[in-house]
């Protein structure tokens, strides 16, 4: 049998061969691996294959233990929107120019190619179930069917949907203004008492299972992509996954406090480190700052078991997926690849949600298991990027790596966990503090993470934060201020990095209103 690194030599050649020929669909295409591109909404890096023992993950921890397991990845900015574009079209978002969740990629960039419209181009068949892109914007042009949702499923239950449409018509007569009125959704978390394929992402499971039988039956590759909602607020699951965890026991955040030092950019008077998310749900409607005070511990206990249960049945689904890639016999010829948005906090620097520029925010699950990679079965410590998802896509396929890109192929870590394929990664956050907009970068290295916050009118550098990882993992003490190496890691940021666009545009909209 020959090994993926051959077979992927020899795809590539086929491609230069139909590049030459000028047909991108070429009969070789049918000989191209399969994608099966599983999206996973807010998961954080608390899962048995990443160490965490108290969370129940076998089916995440099967994939990382038949694939490699990047314990080191970056999104390039911690919400879902911009993340998902930046992984979506292998560009950062100071080139997409997607930094918030109202922008949609096509009006900034109409002509990108994304990953699976890079794919159909090459004789792929490509289509989409659940959250692929952020959800008001599924980009039609990218698939080859409109993105399915499932049908016939539960949410909240009647009881709740009652309770939400009370709770409301309160805010509403005591003029609370009608945007949070609209924002406003039921609690945070639910115990559902229904079967798994009530449930979205039980439903969506079994639709993408159906459409895996009919893709497998066809002649063309195919790149399927399943996107979960879950872990994402709100948490309602099915009453087994809440059941495999005791609440008393749930550890909770050992920092529940902003980092020492850390200025207060670095959260933001508006978005409270992404805080206000959580607000939105009843149940927390009136929750303190974390600039305050934290969340009670019984609240905390319920949030961590919440989202607990939702990893759990994620988990279950996407075994049910895997197991279908398996009893179709398609196993060695699908390459397999899984990862979150972003990360998440449930507590840490007393904040809930994401939206920073800290690691427990930047760092999110990435898993990548391509037939054959000698790697298959080793976990890979080397620094990687969302950014690097498509190009190293298009290198397992065979495909042309399109000279656009700005992330680099992962595939010598498929080969060899030691190597290494960049020296940083990077991430970024804009923040409204005290009337001003900021944009603050961020750099993790081996050893360190630098962030610096300019004033996205001028471009100043207004503040600087700095976390040393061997001696400070959570990143409790912003040492920047007495480093001598700041200055060093500022100049490897830049020379590593484009120069961000002085003023930024969202900043000229804001003026031009």
């Amino acid at each position: 049998m020959k090994t993926w690194a051959y077979r992927a030599v020899c795809l590539f050649a086929w491609a230069a061969i139909e590049v030459v020929a000028g047909n991108p669909v070429a009969a070789a295409a049918a000989d191209r691996p399969n994608v099966l591109f599983i999206a996973v909404d807010d998961m954080r890096c608390e899962l048995g294959c990443y160490g965490a023992t108290h969370v129940q993950s076998p089916n995440l921890d099967r994939l990382a233990a038949s694939g490699v397991l990047f314990t080191q990845a970056y999104c390039q900015q911690a919400v879902c929107n911009p993340s998902r574009v930046s992984l979506l079209t292998g560009l950062r978002p100071d080139t997409t120019k997607v930094w918030d969740l109202t922008t949609e990629m096509r009006t900034v960039l109409p002509d990108v190619v994304t990953i699976p419209q890079y794919f159909r181009r090459h004789g792929y068949r490509a289509v989409a179930y659940g959250k692929i892109f952020h959800n008001p914007f599924p980009d039609a042009k990218s698939w080859d069917e409109p993105t399915h949702t499932p049908k016939d499923v539960v949410n909240y239950s009647q009881a709740n949907v009652a309770r939400l449409a009370e709770f409301k018509r309160k805010m509403t007569a005591t003029g609370k203004p009608k945007a949070a009125v609209q924002r406003m959704r039921g609690p945070a978390t639910e115990i559902q008492d229904q079967p798994d394929d009530k449930n979205a992402d039980g439903k969506m499971t079994s639709d993408a299972l159906s459409k895996l039988r009919a893709l497998a039956a066809g002649e063309s590759p195919f790149f399927l992509a399943v996107g979960y909602i879950r872990p994402h607020l709100p948490f309602i699951t099915p009453k087994k996954y809440w059941e495999l965890y005791d609440r008393r026991k749930i550890p909770l955040a050992n920092n529940a406090y902003l980092p020492k030092g850390a200025p207060l950019v670095a959260f933001g008077d508006r978005s409270l480190g992404g805080f206000y998310e959580l607000r939105d749900y009843l149940d927390y409607a009136d929750a303190p700052s974390p600039l305050d005070q934290s969340l009670t511990e019984a609240q905390q206990r319920e949030l961590r078991h919440g989202y607990y249960a939702s990893v759990s049945f994620v988990d279950t689904q996407i075994g049910r997926l895997l197991d279908g890639l398996k009893e179709l016999n398609l196993e060695r010829n699908t390459i397999v690849v899984l990862w979150s948005d972003h990360g998440w906090k449930l507590g840490e620097h007393n904040g809930w949600c994401k939206q920073t520029n800290y690691e427990i925010d930047a760092r999110a699950p990435l898993m990548i298991r391509a037939p054959g990679a000698k790697a298959n079965g080793r976990p890979c410590k080397a620094l990687v990027e969302f950014v690097d998802v498509y190009p190293t896509l298009c290198d397992l396929a065979g495909l042309p790596i399109p000279n656009t890109l700005e992330g680099r192929s992962l595939t010598p870590l498929l080969e060899d966990t030691e190597a290494t394929v960049k020296d940083a990664a990077f991430s970024q956050f804009p923040r409204r503090h005290a009337g001003r907009d900021y944009m603050g970068y961020a750099m993790r290295t081996d050893r360190y993470r630098y962030v610096e916050w300019l004033d996205a009118t001028t471009g100043q550098l207004t503040a600087r934060e700095l976390y040393d990882h061997s001696v400070d993992p959570d990143e409790n003490e912003n040492l920047a201020e007495r480093s001598s190496v700041v200055d060093e890691l500022h100049d490897q940021m830049w020379r590593e990095l484009p120069a961000p666009p002085i003023p930024f545009p969202f900043v000229q909209a804001i003026i031009d209103k």
